[in-house]
């Protein structure tokens, strides 16, 4: 079986580099061979399993600096066939990448807006004058930065080296601690399992949208999971985009679905929801267990 999987590209992205390590991880642990398919947005990645057009995503959700990745958690809402297979948290390190001779040269920056706010504060530091260009991927620009000689964009030191362009800074986000958590997707019907990690508690991923804007809608379904003494580990609202004050809500939950605790929770908090959608129960993995895995 050869499986295609999906991600932000082009090559060089950090989401490139996360599918790499779950492939390698992958075929170590399944036997199963994979090759990766770039696009453009995290929405078109997500978009293409929808369609059949691959197999596999993997797609950013969260980072722990600037919270929630609101394309993913959006077009996973409005996608019915997809579920959450594991995560992978990954260590992020930006570096400044330009040809300009100096600091003191640089007159525009590219990245992904995620990256641009993650290193916010070393930019107004060290380069308050600079013009900021949001970008569908921290690699989109790299290969611009050639020709223009004022021009910078923040990547990843791989990215630097892919591209074979020079680092001006390194280490740049804002804190030491930066990592993103990504997804591994796949329709319901995906025809591989993955290995269980048994050092890893299972989570569990739901939405779901309330029946009317009104005291307790919320607090009903979380009163359920406090009840059963089921921990949250993440809490977010979205717009539906419907009408500006309504809102749909995403929940982590440290739980597997299948365990009868969390199957009569969903059941009771079902009847208090308008639409309740159950993403996925997964392990949450590192990458440098992945890394661990892939070479021991």
């Amino acid at each position: 079986m050869n499986l295609s999987i999906a991600h932000l590209g082009p090559i060089g992205t950090y989401t490139e580099q996360a599918a790499l390590f779950y492939l390698n991880w992958l075929t170590k642990n399944t036997g199963v061979e994979a090759v990766l398919c770039p696009y453009p947005s995290n929405a078109q990645t997500l978009r293409a399993v929808a369609q059949k057009e691959a197999q596999l995503a993997v797609v950013p959700v969260e980072n722990s600096i600037e919270g929630s990745v609101t394309m993913t958690l959006d077009t996973l809402w409005q996608l019915d066939s997809l579920q959450v297979q594991l995560a992978l948290v990954m260590p992020i390190s930006h570096t400044l990448i330009s040809c300009a001779q100096s600091l003191e040269n640089i007159k525009t920056v590219y990245s992904h807006p995620q990256a641009l706010a993650q290193c916010q504060l070393w930019l107004e530091r060290f380069l308050p004058n600079v013009t900021l260009i949001p970008m569908n991927s921290n690699t989109e620009a790299l290969l611009q930065l050639k020709q223009d000689l004022t021009a910078a964009g923040i990547s990843s030191q791989r990215a630097a080296q892919l591209y074979n362009l020079p680092i001006i800074a390194s280490g740049i986000n804002d804190y030491p601690g930066n990592c993103t958590r990504f997804w591994v997707v796949s329709q319901n019907h995906l025809p591989i399992s993955h290995p269980t990690v048994s050092e890893c508690a299972r989570h569990t991923s739901i939405a779901f949208s309330v029946p009317a804007n009104i005291p307790g809608a919320l607090a009903k379904p979380l009163q359920v999971l406090a009840r059963l003494n089921l921990n949250l580990s993440k809490i977010e609202s979205r717009p539906t985009k419907r009408s500006l004050g309504e809102y749909l809500f995403f929940i982590d939950l440290e739980a597997d679905a299948s365990e009868p605790k969390a199957q009569s929770a969903l059941a009771e908090i079902s009847s208090y929801t308008e639409i309740l959608k159950i993403l996925g129960s997964y392990n949450v993995l590192p990458i440098n267990a992945l890394s661990e895995a892939v070479s021991g």
